[in-house]
């Protein structure tokens, strides 16, 4: 079978490889759609914190179930999606329900080899079926339940107003689920292009590039004299990250999504003045699997509008590295024939 592995940042090899079997507890599945993910686009170009070479990318998976192994009780041909956090069971964020915490945390694509190949074996507990959802949308789901664990994180209510900090794929996938709970969001960053998405398909009425501008009285401006009450840095980007104590309301909180990799410092007079409340939101829970795969599978999230570029698992080697750089990209998906 075709495998598609990072040898190196910037470079990498397409080999065979024989079918693997599962073993109890696990599916062998068909891999029939990859998202490309800013965790594979930092990996190829040797930005990615936690990694080491080489390996197997791939944690957004549209996948078919080939055959199931002893104690497993999904049918062959199943169509499932992939949680790609495998937790260790036994530390003690895992004792208490946070499995996306864990201390021991291997993950698919990162710490783990992922699904850039047309056949893999996985833990059956990580494969949530659908019904009714394609290809497409089962590998879109994963991206999804990280704005929806950050929404979670953040508690945002109805009627709120929330500020999304950087409107890439996982800003977008917050704003989805804050436009859900009914929240009043305003999107900020600094391509315009993005923002015209954010109006144009989510439907977000007001948002903000702040190049060139005091973005916290621009804030006032648009939000009726208030700043947002809750904010959600989706960048990854220390200088923004550190802003964003300046751009939320008295009593509000900020949600780390995004990470780098160092640290931040920011001024404790003005977050004690404040009383913020930090929030770090990391990966997600099976429970935020469920209810996204839901909301899809019932129409209250559009994932056709996400998928702006496509290419073959057998094009990865000569034309990966140049996706960061095609206009329009929101989302690109491999497909495996």
């Amino acid at each position: 079978m075709l495998t598609v592995s990072l040898a190196e940042p910037g470079r990498f090899e397409a080999l065979e490889a024989p079918d693997p079997a599962p073993g109890p507890g696990e599916a062998l599945v068909r891999v029939h759609r990859l998202g490309v993910c800013g965790t594979d686009l930092h990996a190829f170009t040797g930005r990615q914190p936690f990694f080491s070479y080489p390996r197997i990318l791939g944690h957004e998976l549209g996948v078919e179930v080939v055959e199931a192994g002893e104690g497993v009780d999904l049918p062959t041909g199943c169509r499932c999606c992939v949680a790609p956090v495998m937790a260790c069971g036994r530390c003690i964020a895992c004792r208490r329900g946070r499995t996306n915490a864990c201390e021991n945390i291997a993950v698919l694509g990162v710490h783990a080899d992922g699904g850039m190949r047309e056949r893999f074996v996985v833990p059956a507990a990580n494969l949530h079926p659908s019904a009714s959802l394609s290809f497409d949308q089962l590998a879109l789901i994963e991206t999804l339940t990280i704005g929806c664990h950050a929404v979670d994180r953040g508690g945002v209510e109805a009627g709120e107003t929330a500020l999304v900090v950087g409107a890439g794929p996982i800003g977008l996938t917050a704003i989805q689920f804050l436009l859900a709970r009914g929240a009043d969001v305003i999107v900020m960053d600094l391509s315009d292009e993005r923002l015209a998405f954010c109006r144009d398909v989510l439907g977000v009425a007001r948002t903000l590039n702040p190049a060139g501008r005091d973005a916290a009285a621009a804030l006032r401006e648009i939000n009726g004299g208030d700043l947002p009450t809750a904010l959600f840095d989706a960048t990854g980007h220390a200088g923004s990250m550190a802003a964003g104590f300046e751009l939320v309301a008295h009593g509000g909180r900020i949600v780390f999504i995004g990470f780098f990799r160092g640290d931040l410092t920011f001024d404790d007079t003005n977050f004690h003045k404040r009383e913020l409340t930090l929030f770090a939101s990391r990966n997600s829970t099976p429970e935020a699997f469920r209810r996204t795969i839901a909301m899809v599978e019932a129409g209250e999230i559009d994932t056709a509008p996400w998928i702006t570029h496509r290419l073959p698992l057998s094009g990865v080697v000569d034309r990966f590295g140049g996706l960061a750089k095609q206009p329009g990209l929101i989302k690109a998906m491999i497909e495996v024939a």
